[in-house]
């Protein structure tokens, strides 16, 4: 296996997780949250596009309307399990090496954050912000990650956290003094934001 020290932006795959309900924001769907005239989607996809070589979202609606902007869209191969189906997919469909995974509802995104999680090594690692723990904020190697949660999807239900599949595969948590990503969860976080909910789409 390649250290993940020498990881370059062929090697990367940017997996957004787009497939949360926003119940807390009336079931909008948050990739296509506004703001400064761009929908998160976007707005992630472009902060990295020159640290990965693909970018593909995991959602399990509106295909197309991803797919227009240029997207390639991976929907569950198994139904109704949260994070862990979105990151089977993703790994299920990663043609790289490593795949960096990013929630579609983060406020920002540090700069250093895909140099600094290829520097633990090994398998990739996850990250820790002031605000607790960020499980979904990663990096991964593909080949590991693959066999691993298709295994976790076929047990019970105490097998599915992420945090746990993380555990397993031996990836360190590094802990990001003084960063603060922020989650779009409420109308109190669009407003601190300055983000708006999607115009309804046709």
């Amino acid at each position: 296996m390649t250290g993940a020290r020498d990881i370059a932006p062929s090697s990367v795959t940017l997996g957004i997780l787009a497939g949360g309900r926003g119940s807390r924001l009336g079931g909008c769907e948050k990739a296509w949250i506004v703001r400064d005239g761009q929908s998160q989607v976007e707005r992630i996809a472009r902060r990295f596009e020159h640290q990965a070589h693909t970018v593909l979202v995991s959602a399990n609606r509106d295909a197309a309307r991803f797919e227009a902007l240029g997207f390639r869209v991976v929907a569950d191969r198994v139904p109704d399990l949260g994070p862990l189906g979105g990151l089977d997919a993703l790994a299920q469909a990663c043609g790289t090496p490593w795949l960096l995974t990013v929630p579609v509802d983060l406020v920002s995104v540090n700069d250093c954050l895909l140099p600094t999680l290829a520097s633990a090594g090994g398998q990739g690692a996850s990250v820790e912000d002031e605000d607790g723990v960020q499980p979904l904020v990663a990096l991964w190697w593909v080949e590991a990650l693959r066999g691993v949660v298709d295994a976790r999807l076929r047990g019970n239900d105490s097998e599915r956290s992420v945090q746990d599949l993380q555990a397993s595969l031996g990836m360190p948590r590094i802990r990001l003094n003084g960063v603060r990503f922020g989650n779009l969860n409420t109308r109190d976080d669009l407003d601190a934001a300055g983000a708006s909910l999607p115009a309804p789409h046709p």
